[in-house]
């Protein structure tokens, strides 16, 4: 009976949300609310939903400090002087201007919004792309890879994965650096690789048009509003702060939220001691902090209700009797090698908060640990897949800013993608992290 509740209510929580028919946060909180009242729970949901939501406190704190801290940080203008820098270094040569895609996008995605990544990395290049004549497919490419591989503690999948199985997300990322260290690896080769082939096909620097050299970088314009928040003279303070605040959060010596949190308090008064100006600040960011931190409450309301009515347990159970002997431990390498396909058919929210909970359960009761299987997810699922996905917005804002065609993107991307999946997949393998 709660198995097939259980069944139900997440192929419900798929329909709904990938048809567009709900909204993940009524998706989140509706559905199981309606299925634990069914399954005969009556007032006991109030506490399960409580339940949930405390367990995923911690990461909606972080979040909203993280959107907080680094929206302040980008208002100030530390990322300026490494992106100009990035521009005048690349000069005209293919192979470096691709290069410096990919380390612009890398940097740009410290803020962990793809979409942002693609708003700051493309307008910032495709002018030399143009007047080279390099393919547009390459840019967008190469600012996929950087932003897919390139995930991040406070990155949605790495917090939908932390909330959904409720585990501390240090313990989640540590062991995947060096494993994201090697995807990087891949990216900044795969760059070369590309640029290299460009260089081949138009000649070094030279304007597609007169085939004559190009040595003028287009230099980037801000708005008024945008100069007026920008703080130049302190952009070694903010850097430093910024540095501090990674390390010790990566490093796990303080714990994600209040480190944020202190961050943010520093950023703010650093850069904008005038309390009208603070206020100003949060307001900008606020509605992306709300819209995500709303989110993850909903999420804790459905594993809350999912944990604590034990259709996740029943499902699982089902699940095992079907699975022969000695197979469990394949699971995560399993999840792992189909992570990146996963994300062409599920939204973030569905599999991180829906299917990935079932297999952790799954694992669990096959003597595979949960945080494995969260790990292997990450390698893929809405990681490297993400940009390339029709169920993301992000990858139509690429292919749009890029001028490219979303089939010619896939067709041209994917397999860079896969690749980076594939070999991050081997390396955690390699390394024992599953």
């Amino acid at each position: 009976m709660l198995a097939t509740l259980g069944v139900i209510t997440i192929l419900c929580l798929l329909a709904a949300v990938m048809s567009k028919r709900l909204s993940p946060l009524v998706a989140l909180i509706a559905l199981p609310i309606i299925a634990a009242l069914l399954g005969g729970f009556g007032l006991q949901t109030s506490a399960f939903i409580i339940t949930g939501i405390k367990n995923v406190a911690p990461v909606v704190g972080m979040f909203v400090f993280a959107i907080l801290f680094f929206g302040v940080m980008t208002d100030a203008g530390m990322l300026d002087p490494i992106i100009d820098r990035i521009l005048r270094t690349v000069g005209t040569r293919p192979t470096r201007i691709v290069i410096g895609t990919a380390l612009l996008a890398l940097l740009v995605h410290l803020d962990g919004s793809g979409a942002v990544t693609f708003l700051v990395t493309v307008p910032a290049m495709l002018p030399l792309y143009t007047r080279l004549g390099i393919d547009r497919r390459i840019l967008a490419c190469v600012a996929a890879m950087a932003a897919g591989v390139n995930f991040l503690p406070w990155t949605g999948p790495v917090l939908r994965s932390s909330a959904a199985l409720h585990v501390p997300v240090a313990e989640l990322f540590q062991p995947l650096i060096p494993v994201q260290i090697v995807g990087l690896a891949f990216v900044f080769i795969s760059a070369w690789v590309l640029g290299r082939r460009e260089e081949t096909r138009l000649g070094l620097g030279r304007d597609q048009e007169t085939g004559t050299k190009v040595d003028v970088v287009p230099e980037r314009v801000l708005s008024e509003q945008e100069e007026v928040l920008r703080r130049p003279r302190l952009f070694w303070l903010n850097l430093l702060l910024t540095i501090v605040v990674m390390a010790v959060m990566i490093a796990g010596w303080v714990d994600p939220v209040v480190m944020f949190m202190v961050g943010t308090v520093l950023a703010l008064c650093i850069n904008y001691p005038n309390v009208d100006a603070q206020r100003a600040r949060i307001d900008a960011h606020a509605k992306t902090a709300l819209t995500m931190a709303s989110i993850l409450l909903a999420a804790g309301v459905f594993t809350g209700i999912m944990q604590g009515t034990g259709m996740l347990k029943a499902m699982a159970e089902v699940a095992v009797a079907q699975i022969p002997a000695g197979h469990g431990k394949l699971i995560p390498m399993v999840v792992g090698f189909l992570s990146m396909p996963l994300s062409m058919l599920f939204d973030p929210d569905s599999f991180y908060f829906g299917v990935m909970p079932v297999i952790a359960e799954v694992g669990r009761a096959l003597g595979v640990d949960p945080l494995q299987v969260a790990q292997a997810s990450l390698l893929g699922v809405h990681t490297t897949g993400f940009p390339v996905s029709p169920l993301t917005p992000a990858t139509f804002l690429l292919v749009g800013l890029c001028k490219v065609e979303l089939a010619d993107h896939q067709r041209f991307t994917i397999p860079f993608l896969f690749g980076a999946s594939v070999l991050m997949t081997l390396t955690a393998l390699l390394l024992g992290v599953f």
